[in-house]
């Protein structure tokens, strides 16, 4: 077996070094070289045609956006962004996403990290997912829309994740049964890698009068959950936002889990509410698909669709389940041929949990039927 061949692209040396250090510890990987900014980066790309590519988002003469998106109109690359952990960098690492960057990891400290060896793992394992993903499940007609949207507003301030707010109402004892009022419609959507531009492709899709709460799982880190929905809001015509704690759902809102926290769907007073926690990560994940899932398996009197879309490992595969064994539930898978990792779909495939299989530019048309 062929090695991954990776060109790494960050304007500090001292970043260069240490990135290629850590992805030269792993034998299935090469460093074939390295570049200083975008232009540099784009330049190897052409003459190296690497196998992916790391990009940092802050550089000289051409950042790594500007490179990013002539990059995937012209010459596409698997791409992983190295981002700060500055409000900044998650707007900036929300854009790569969409403009097809298959995924990012953060550097623990700002911009010149000395310990970005703790994730060390993550960035090697994001790298050789990277090197077997469906680029062309990436490039949609989406994009056009994006580079035309102005940017959300940045600032440079850090932020720290947030504690979640005091429930509205105080919430009902859970029990293993929850009563809603008669009528009541939920979709509940999963996703992880690949997933911000899925969702845009779904949420954008979406009439402004969409019947039903949408409660959604994106695996991804304390802060840039909030520039994901900020991004998203901007874009739809139903409303998107970072869901708070004890929330009411309504219909025609979007509700993502912010990172680092659960996020369950629970009943109180015959309305759905949100409640989130800070329980052990789930398979490694927190939000976990799978807690919001089996939280509306509780749910009664309630009629619930599932989405589970492009994304690595099985999550949301037992909170099926589990959904279907307790009571009816519609599921949408999304399809193969769309997905940018097919295994969180494929794992509920493979499960026998489909009740409709399509590809993403179908799923909006689809959800849109089935509630009407």
């Amino acid at each position: 077996m062929s090695k991954i061949r990776v060109l790494v692209t960050d304007d500090s040396a001292f970043m260069r070094k240490v990135i290629s250090d850590i992805l030269s510890t792993d034998s299935d990987i090469e460093v074939i070289d390295r570049a200083r900014n975008g232009l540099e980066c784009i330049e190897k790309c052409q003459k190296l045609q690497p196998d992916v590519l790391t990009l940092d988002i802050e550089m000289p003469i051409m950042n790594g956006l500007e490179a990013l998106e002539k990059l995937m109109s012209e010459h596409p690359v698997p791409t992983v962004m190295i981002s700060s952990l500055t409000r900044e960098g998650a707007d900036a690492t929300i854009r790569a996403l969409e403009l097809g960057a298959f995924d990012f990891v953060t550097k623990p400290s700002g911009p010149i990290s000395l310990d970005i060896h703790k994730v060390a793992d993550r960035l090697i394992e994001r790298v050789k997912a990277a090197a077997t993903s469906n680029l062309r499940g990436r490039r949609t007609s989406v994009v056009e829309k994006i580079i035309e949207t102005p940017p959300v507003p940045q600032t440079t301030a850090r932020f720290e994740p947030r504690p979640p707010l005091r429930p509205v109402v105080p919430p009902n004892p859970v029990s293993l049964s929850q009563h809603v009022g008669a009528g009541t419609k939920l979709v509940v959507l999963g996703t992880s890698t690949g997933g911000p531009k899925a969702l845009q492709t779904v949420l954008t899709s979406l009439p402004a009068q969409f019947p039903a709460p949408i409660a959604i799982v994106q695996h991804m880190p304390a802060g840039f959950t909030k520039s994901l929905a900020q991004r998203l809001n901007s874009l739809s015509n139903i409303q998107v936002t970072e869901v708070q704690d004890g929330e009411f759902l309504e219909p025609g809102t979007a509700y993502i889990a912010p990172g680092g926290y659960h996020f369950e769907v629970h009943s109180n007073n015959g309305r759905l509410q949100a409640r989130l926690n800070q329980q052990e990560p789930r398979a490694g994940h927190r939000p976990s698909v799978d807690v919001l899932f089996e939280s509306v398996s509780r749910l009664t009197n309630v009629d619930k669709w599932a989405i589970i879309m492009t994304g690595m490992g099985n999550d949301g595969t037992k909170g099926l389940q589990l959904m279907k064994e307790k009571g009816v539930v519609t599921s949408i898978i999304e399809d193969e041929s769309t997905c940018v990792v097919y295994g969180m779909p494929r794992s509920a495939v493979q499960a026998g949990l489909a009740d409709n299989v399509a590809p993403l530019d179908k799923i909006p048309e689809l959800l849109c039927k089935l509630l009407h």
